[in-house]
């Protein structure tokens, strides 16, 4: 049982697919099946069986997969055999975990900058959910990028930006001008993004500590056609001041400060505990957190 068996058995695990393993290893699909091969006779185990969800695990494979790490982790500290990550010359795919504030503050920078120093590294893009937690645990995720204060025991995490907000109406709205004071705030009819990430609920708590109500006439679930919806109706959204930074670059709108002081949000990388000395996690969280400090 060599190292390479190990380490596909563990990233077969993590990704759940052959053709994953295979980009993250650096190793022809072929490869990967031919080691799968090897791994179920050395078991006597089917070990990962094809399903419409991708290679799920046999439960023997499950009752392996802790101290296979484990003996991951020893080999490679004995034997040094974890190279210095390469990023002109790597061939892999990396998992970020955003918010809808993250897409757009920072995604558009990241992908540039891979061009220039990595350009054979790809990017997948999966939404923050309530499973975010276990995808940077279990290594299906390399990195979570936005505002998620429930990310705790057990994860680093790094602050990018602080994020206020601004409310954002169409640029020739009858009533709103220049200036928005509490009283058309709360007289017109709001929209709000419930999307995790976004701070509506902060939002929420601190309007409702003020005693101000506001008559919400929409709830959307993520920014996906926000602009032109605002742009088009006498609606007003409250909305982290990036979100409204990119809302002014592609639709007829104009933003305001409100009319009260809003809590702060902290937008921050974060990842699990397992991945601190990564060479390759070290420098995806390096490339973004020069995004901004330039």
């Amino acid at each position: 049982m060599d190292l390479k068996l190990l380490a596909v058995f563990d990233e077969v695990y993590k990704t759940r697919s052959v053709s994953r393993a295979g980009e993250n290893l650096d190793m022809a699909q072929s490869s990967i099946s031919i080691a799968l091969g090897r791994l179920r006779r050395h078991f006597g185990d089917p070990l990962f069986v094809r399903t419409s969800e991708g290679m799920q695990p046999t439960p023997h494979a499950t009752t392996l997969v802790a101290p296979i790490r484990q003996a991951l982790q020893l080999l490679r500290g004995i034997t040094r055999q974890q190279a210095a990550f390469e990023p002109s010359k790597a061939h892999r795919t990396f998992r970020i975990c955003m918010t809808d504030i993250s897409h757009l503050a920072l995604l558009p920078a990241l992908i540039n900058r891979l061009r220039d120093v990595a350009p054979s590294i790809n990017v997948e893009i999966t939404h923050i959910s309530a499973q975010t937690p276990k995808m940077l645990e279990a290594g299906e995720a390399d990195l979570a990028v936005g505002f998620m204060p429930q990310l705790e025991a057990g994860f680093y995490q790094q602050k990018l930006f602080d994020q206020d907000f601004a409310c954002v109406v169409r640029r020739e709205h009858p009533r709103v001008h220049s200036r928005l004071t509490r009283n058309m705030f709360k007289r017109e009819n709001h929209v709000v993004v419930t999307a995790a990430g976004t701070g509506h609920t902060l939002v929420e708590q601190e309007l409702e500590r003020l005693g101000v109500r506001r008559n919400v006439a929409l709830r959307l679930p993520n920014f996906l056609g926000l602009g032109g919806l605002v742009a088009s109706t006498d609606l007003m959204v409250t909305v982290p001041q990036r979100v409204a930074e990119a809302l002014l670059r592609i639709a007829d709108v104009k933003a305001l400060p409100p009319p009260f002081e809003l809590p702060v949000i902290a937008i921050k990388q974060h990842w699990h505990d397992r991945y601190q000395q990564d060479p390759a996690n070290r420098w995806l969280r390096s490339v973004i957190s020069d995004l901004f400090l330039e």
